[in-house]
């Protein structure tokens, strides 16, 4: 069994961080090798932030589904139900950093206009 949310997502966060390392992109291909359709190829193919969230969302609606659907007695219920918590921890991570990235984007801005404020200029030059 593997974490095929988790290796997408990992490929979905090299295309987005433009992360060149191939033997790790090599590593998280070959364990998805086969599982690449519906949200998890999804996710894999992700390059944006946005796209990661959403293809992550439904990739963990599969997931619920799965342990929901899974005997309780047995390990593969436990290891499921371990999968989803690190899935569900992996998603506010993801959300963290989006809102990071926003932060950085509203700061440079606020950093901009005061420039302007400080140092006014007159466009014709």
């Amino acid at each position: 069994m593997t974490c095929h949310e988790l290796e997408a997502l990992r490929l979905g966060l090299m295309n987005v961080l433009g992360t060149t390392d191939r033997s790790a992109r090599e590593h998280a291909q070959k364990e998805l090798e086969g599982h690449l359709e519906g949200p998890i190829g999804a996710l894999a193919e992700a390059d944006d932030l946005a796209a990661i969230e959403r293809h992550l969302d439904a990739a963990l609606v599969d997931l619920e589904e799965e342990v929901a659907a899974a005997d309780e007695t047995t390990d593969r219920y436990d290891y499921l139900r371990g999968r989803l918590v690190a899935v569900r921890d992996a998603e506010r991570a993801v959300r963290r950093l989006t809102a990071q990235g926003e932060s950085v984007l509203a700061g440079m801005d606020d950093a901009h206009h005061l420039l302007h404020e400080a140092f006014p200029v007159d466009d014709d030059d």
